[in-house]
């Protein structure tokens, strides 16, 4: 039995996909997996039994015939059973019309789009949280009749933890305390535990930088380490200090306990990273217009980004 998966974006997704998939083939022993993604997305599936990685370059399959030419490359050389697409975008609904053609029965998640609009609509006052992201994924496998039951816990990757992790940055505004309140968080934890810097991109580097100079008791290793071993330091940390972004989701894959720092978006939403506690997210729980986005790329219903700058980071600090 053969399942042929995707995902190729974003990259917290698609590393929310690894915990699913790792113990949906641990149960389901009969089951093979070949997973297709971006190349640079390798290294987050090393490692897992019986799951066949593909990396692909996009670029490489434009356009209806240039989807057709991966469909016919992926039927040919794994001959799968089934199909799983775990991302439901244009791209892979072309994908899945080219494995229908061919009697293939494909499955997809449910992303729950109107449930997500009405937990980020401001005048909504109701807020319920939603399936998490990894269980939308897992019913994916069950509507293949699968058993998985998921964990919901990670498991950690190293034995000697020691330092702290800081990513102060995310794709959008609406997901990243302002610089200078996160700076502060690192000046008074410096003075009790080494700290460590992750990022990524010139500009990021350039402020971790000028952080590491100003800060004693701190190291950048943004833009210095491979994903395998920013995957591996990840791991030997006592705790990640992040966003709402992929190194949460890292720190899930590799056993690391996460705080995570929310802004307008909201747990609620699914995308807590797999096996992190709620107990660990800081966040402005007394805005009625949180949250007001699902992805962070929407710009302020109030004009003051509130939900940010009325962080207080004695919280942050009261959870270390």
């Amino acid at each position: 039995m053969k399942i042929l998966a995707y995902r190729f974006s974003a990259f917290g997704d698609v590393a929310m996909t690894v915990p699913v998939i790792t113990e949906f083939l641990q149960q389901n022993p009969e089951v093979e997996l070949v997973m297709v993604s971006r190349q640079n997305f390798k290294d987050l599936f090393e490692g897992i039994p019986k799951l066949t990685f593909i990396g692909i370059d996009l670029d490489d399959y434009k356009g209806i015939l240039g989807l057709r030419k991966l469909g016919k490359r992926l039927l040919k050389e794994f001959s799968p059973t089934y199909i799983a697409d775990l991302h439901d975008v244009i791209r892979t609904k072309t994908l899945n019309l080219f494995f229908t053609k061919n009697g293939l029965q494909v499955f997809k998640i449910n992303k729950g789009k109107k449930e997500k609009e009405l937990l980020t609509d401001v005048w909504n006052l109701d807020k319920k949280k939603l399936l998490p992201t990894s269980e939308r994924y897992a019913e994916v496998f069950r509507a293949m009749n699968f058993k998985l039951e998921l964990s919901h816990q990670y498991l950690p990757k190293s034995v000697t933890k020691t330092g702290i992790g800081i990513a102060p940055f995310a794709q959008h505004k609406g997901k990243m305390l302002p610089l200078e309140k996160m700076l502060e968080v690192v000046r008074i934890v410096a003075k009790t535990h080494k700290i460590y810097f992750f990022g990524g991109g010139k500009h990021e580097v350039a402020i971790l930088n000028d952080w590491q100079e100003k800060v004693p008791n701190t190291t950048n290793l943004a833009g210095t380490l491979s994903l395998k071993e920013e995957l591996q330091k990840i791991s030997a940390l006592e705790v990640m200090i992040s966003m709402d972004s992929a190194n949460m989701h890292l720190a899930s894959l590799v056993g690391t306990r996460c705080i995570s720092i929310w802004g307008s978006t909201h747990p609620y939403a699914g995308f807590l990273g797999y096996g992190q506690l709620e107990k660990d997210t800081v966040q402005v729980n007394d805005l009625t217009c949180r949250p007001c986005s699902v992805f962070g790329d929407k710009e302020c219903f109030r004009g003051d980004w509130a939900c940010l700058e009325e962080i207080d980071i004695q919280e942050i600090i009261n959870l270390i």
